[in-house]
């Protein structure tokens, strides 16, 4: 929840001059509902996409405060953040609802980017493999294995989001392992074309070093991602 039209402005600003579309990487950002409009109306016909932060699974009617997969198409979408850790943690969002929302998003050629991670109470009780398959077995067995040919994952350790602790490489790798793992045994096709996404605290600094490994494929990046430069680094990590 963070911006203004302005802000918008100079970050899309920024990003447009600084990247390209013959970049090695693929580029995307998430405002907040009200400035989608402007986002889009900025990026239309570039090679950076957006998508929403959030939807609501049901279709449009008497749900006041909420948006639903329609609405994010008719701002031009093409993703859509589904079970992101603050919505989990602060608005109770369970795995059940996590996967309505990932179902209502493909059902509208939306790619959602299901977000999945430990706290550190789960982390430190060795639960971290227990839980996120947990995550991702809620959204599977709503979907299928079939419908992740249309979707992203990001793992993000909850612990690492704004505390300035990061995962090491090693840490994540091992979690983006056995994300990858558990999709093979049920589609290896699949599981070695999705993209899985690091988020947690992924800055200019280390984000190399995480992009190095052999499972990470790219970064939900959140608080590097309000300035452009801090961002482009990131991005241009990724070479």
């Amino acid at each position: 929840m963070h911006g203004s039209g302005r802000m918008v402005r100079s970050l899309l600003e920024g990003l447009l001059a600084g990247s390209s579309a013959q970049g090695v990487a693929d580029l995307a950002v998430f405002p907040p509902f009200p400035y989608l409009s402007q986002v889009g109306s900025m990026l239309s016909g570039s090679h950076i996409k957006w998508g929403g932060q959030t939807l609501n699974p049901n279709p449009q009617g008497a749900h006041t405060g909420e948006i639903d997969s329609s609405m994010l198409t008719d701002m031009g979408c093409f993703y859509v953040l589904v079970g992101h850790s603050e919505r989990r943690a602060i608005y109770a969002e369970s795995d059940a609802d996590v996967a309505l929302r990932f179902s209502a998003a493909l059902a509208a050629g939306l790619e959602p980017v299901l977000c999945v991670g430990e706290t550190r109470e789960e982390r430190e009780a060795g639960l971290t493999e227990a839980v996120v398959s947990r995550q991702l077995d809620a959204v599977l067995n709503q979907v299928g294995m079939a419908a992740f040919s249309g979707a992203t994952i990001a793992y993000e350790p909850v612990w690492a989001i704004g505390t300035g602790l990061t995962a090491t490489p090693q840490q994540a790798q091992s979690v983006h392992a056995f994300i990858r793992d558990k999709l093979a045994s049920l589609d290896g096709i699949i599981a070695s074309q999705i993209r899985i996404l690091y988020g947690g605290s992924v800055n200019g600094s280390n984000a190399a070093d995480l992009f190095a490994q052999s499972d990470i494929d790219g970064g939900l990046v959140g608080g590097a991602s309000l300035e452009a430069e801090d961002f482009l680094a990131i991005y241009n990590a990724v070479a």
